[in-house]
């Protein structure tokens, strides 16, 4: 088991390797929830993500006939760059095993970061079928496999965050009520509730998954872990199938209460920290914040630290957050509609359902049939939220067997 001795120590190696990362209190967050809201951004780390902290420190603890023969990872991304890094500055090799369905930006930065010491291997959908294959090279090659989040070491090297944080705390003379952490397979909610829990007994720790991908609720349902049948890889930083056995001991000790957001909430944190704040998060890195949003009720007055784990954020999937976010806030509607198929049936749509403001996002014919009507995809961008009862008053006296999306995954799936 990790103690916060085991934090303190690695803390005393990476103090000069890491960027300690600044708490700021934020004003945006502290006014919209009337709490106290400090932000610890990882996001600003090296690496642009905590997990430099849990790869350097096993890494750097291996004894010298391994280290000669290299390391072995699997990573959604953040975890290989972390390695990658270190084995750049340490000059030792990795084989770095990732997901096919790696962001390319994640990609592109573990290169950057290895340089001619890091090879990488694209291997299965999901991390889980990546570390597994990242296991077996591992023994056929005799080389140490550093895990992700399952390793004593890797968990003290992220529970450093929590040191940074109580230091700064005691420097402010701030009393932490809540802290918050995303939760994947454990490695950083377990790390930094050791050392919290021993910090400051009273402080309540949460630990926040993606509905997603429940891994650790999982497992305290289970009394052990237990692989998930399927996940959502949308918040890719912590979607794992199964969480480690040591991380999940240690988390079921001390983590106080778990939560999750979908995707859609994440999204609007995104959103939301990069245009008030000017914070780049990934959707793994927002859902500390965004889960203020579940315990907004629970916090009034109250210091909440969040930890925003990683800003690894790919671009061009800016369209896509930016989707799931009108979705999520009612703005963003799609329908199935029964349209006749005649010269000026748009025009008349537009006129007689949409809002002034309103807007159609998308149109077309799923099948054109040799009738007067066919089903036909629309797209609705409404004005307001609070406008959504009328337009659907409206598409029903347009056509009483109209069917909305919402909430029909299969069929949104399989048409947009």
């Amino acid at each position: 088991m990790v103690t916060y001795k085991d934090v303190l120590a690695a803390n005393d190696v990476l103090k000069n390797v890491v960027i300690q990362t600044p708490m700021r209190r934020d004003s945006y967050l502290s006014e919209k929830y009337g709490a106290n809201i400090y932000l610890k951004q990882e996001n600003v780390q090296k690496v642009r993500s905590f997990k430099l902290r849990g790869a350097y420190y096993a890494i750097h603890n291996l004894p010298q006939d391994k280290l000669k023969n290299g390391v072995v990872c699997a990573s959604a991304g953040n975890h290989a760059q972390g390695v990658a890094y270190t084995c750049q500055e340490l000059k030792i090799s990795a084989t770095i095993f990732m997901p096919t369905t790696t962001p390319q930006q994640k990609i592109t930065q573990v290169k950057f970061f290895g340089g001619d010491y890091a090879e990488i291997a694209l291997v299965g959908d999901t991390f889980d079928e990546s570390a597994a294959a990242a296991s077996d090279y591992a023994r056929r090659e005799s080389k140490t496999f550093i895990d992700p989040f399952d390793n004593p070491d890797v968990i003290s090297g992220q529970g450093t965050v929590a040191v940074e944080i109580f230091e700064a705390a005691q420097e402010e003379h701030l009393k932490i009520d809540v802290l918050m952490a995303a939760v994947g397979g454990g490695g950083l909610i377990s790390g930094v509730s050791v050392y919290a829990k021993h910090a400051s007994p009273e402080t309540k720790i949460i630990g926040v998954e993606a509905s997603g991908a429940r891994s650790m609720q999982a497992a305290f349902d289970n009394k052990a872990p237990i692989k998930l049948e399927t996940i959502d890889k949308f918040a890719d930083g912590i979607a794992v199938q199964k969480v480690g056995q040591l991380t999940y001991q240690i988390a079921k000790e001390n983590v106080d209460e778990l939560v999750h957001t979908d995707e859609g909430l994440i999204s609007s944190t995104i959103l939301d920290l990069y245009s008030k704040q000017g914070i780049v998060v990934e959707p793994a890195g927002a859902t500390s914040v965004a889960a203020l949003e579940l315990i907004k009720n629970d916090i009034k007055g109250q210091t909440v630290v969040c930890i925003i784990s990683g800003g690894n954020n790919d671009i061009n999937r800016m369209q896509e957050i930016e989707e799931k976010s009108l979705i999520y806030e009612g703005l963003k509607h799609y329908f199935v509609v029964n349209f006749p198929q005649r010269p000026g049936a748009l025009r008349e749509f537009v006129n007689d359902i949409l809002g002034p403001h309103d807007d159609i996002t998308r149109f077309e014919y799923i099948k054109r049939a040799n009738k007067g009507t066919g089903p036909v995809l629309i797209g609705i961008l409404l004005a307001s939220k609070h406008d959504q009862a009328q337009l659907i008053e409206r598409l029903a006296a347009f056509d009483s067997k109209f069917i909305d999306l919402k909430g029909q995954e299969s069929l949104y799936n399989l048409l947009v």
